[in-house]
C-alpha cells in the first residue's frame, strides 16, 4: 500500500521533566507517522526536555485543578481537535511505545489502515530489567537489551481512537467499547531500567508532596520502594525460564470491562502489585530494534 493512501495519525504525550524518555518517544513516533504529526504538551518541564523539538509544542500554564481529571479532559480535547484533521490519534504517556506486529505490518499507519475500529486497545507490556542486564545505553533499542517483560490487564490501554470519544481513569478506560487488539502492542519502559526507575520515583514523589497530584496513584512511593519491587522481578528472573509471550485473543477478550458510568476500562490488579505477582515472559525476537 502506497503511503498516500494511508490514514492519517497523530499521537499525542504529556510531560512533565521527562529528559530521559521523551527523546527516545519523539524519535518512536516519528518513525512511524512523521515528526510533523506529533504533538507534546508541556506541563510545566523545567529540565530543557521540551526545548528544540521536531514536533509541535503546547506549553500550559499551572494546572490550578485535579490533576488526573484536568489531565485527561486536556488531552481527550486535544484529540478531538486533531480528529477535524487525522484519521485517527494515538494518545500515550512519554514511556509507552506502540509497536503493531512487525510480521504484519511496516509501521502503525499500515496497522491503521486494516483496523477501522472506533477505538483500539493495545496489548500491555511492561519490560523489565534483569539482574544480569544493565543501565540502558541510549544510543542503542531499548528492546534490544532487554529480554523479558509482564503482560499487565491493567495496562491493555485504549490507545488509538478515530472518534472523540474521552479517555477516563488515567487513560486506562475510555467512553465507548473497544477490544484489545493481539497485533498491536505497547511496550512501558518504566521498569526497564533500574537507575532510571529510582530517579522517576524520586521525582514524582516530590510532586505529590509539593502539589498534591496523583497522591493516590504509585507516584506517592518514592524510588527505595521501587527498587525494593525490582530486587522482588530480579530474583524470579534467576528462577525462570523465559518463554515468549503470545497475545491469545480468548485472554484479551476478559480484560475490558463495560463499567456502570459507561466507560469501558482495562482491569485488573494495580500497577504495583500486578508487577510483584504476574509472571516473567520472554519479548518476542521479531520486536527487537523497534523501540
Amino acid at each position: 500500500m502506497r503511503s498516500d493512501q494511508l490514514p492519517t495519525v497523530a499521537a499525542i504525550t504529556m510531560v512533565r521533566d521527562e529528559g530521559t524518555m521523551l527523546p527516545r518517544w519523539v524519535a518512536h513516533y516519528s518513525r512511524e507517522l512523521g515528526a510533523d504529526h506529533l504533538v507534546v504538551v508541556d506541563d510545566n518541564s523545567e529540565d530543557g526536555s521540551t526545548d528544540h523539538l521536531p514536533c509541535p509544542v503546547i506549553r500550559l500554564p499551572p494546572i490550578t485543578r485535579e490533576f488526573e481529571a484536568s489531565r485527561m479532559g486536556i488531552l481527550s480535547d486535544l484529540a478531538a481537535m486533531l480528529l477535524n484533521a487525522y484519521d485517527a490519534v494515538i494518545f500515550t504517556d512519554a514511556d509507552e511505545f506502540l509497536v503493531a506486529d512487525p510480521d504484519r505490518f511496516a509501521s502503525l499507519r499500515h496497522f491503521a489502515a486494516r483496523r477501522r475500529k472506533d477505538v483500539v486497545g493495545a496489548v500491555g507490556l511492561n519490560v523489565v530489567q534483569l539482574g544480569e542486564e544493565g543501565p540502558l545505553d541510549p544510543g542503542r533499542p531499548v528492546l534490544d537489551q532487554r529480554a523479558a517483560a509482564k503482560f499487565l490487564p491493567l495496562m491493555c490501554k485504549p490507545a488509538l481512537k478515530r472518534v472523540p470519544a474521552r479517555w477516563r481513569w488515567a487513560s486506562h478506560g475510555i467512553m465507548a467499547p473497544y477490544t484489545v487488539d493481539p497485533e498491536l502492542v505497547m511496550f512501558h519502559l518504566k521498569f526497564a531500567d533500574r537507575g532510571l526507575l529510582f530517579e522517576q520515583g524520586e521525582h514524582r514523589r516530590r510532586m505529590v508532596e509539593t502539589d498534591g497530584r496523583a497522591a493516590t496513584t504509585s507516584w506517592r512511593l518514592g524510588g527505595h520502594e521501587m527498587m525494593t519491587l525490582m530486587d522482588h522481578i530480579a530474583e524470579q528472573g534467576r528462577s525462570t525460564t523465559l518463554e515468549p509471550f503470545v497475545a491469545r485473543p480468548r485472554m484479551l477478550k476478559q480484560v475490558v470491562e463495560n463499567r456502570p458510568d459507561g466507560s469501558y476500562r482495562a482491569v485488573g490488579a494495580g500497577q504495583m502489585q500486578a508487577m510483584e505477582r504476574r509472571p516473567l515472559v520472554g519479548i518476542p525476537e521479531r520486536f527487537r530494534g523497534r523501540v
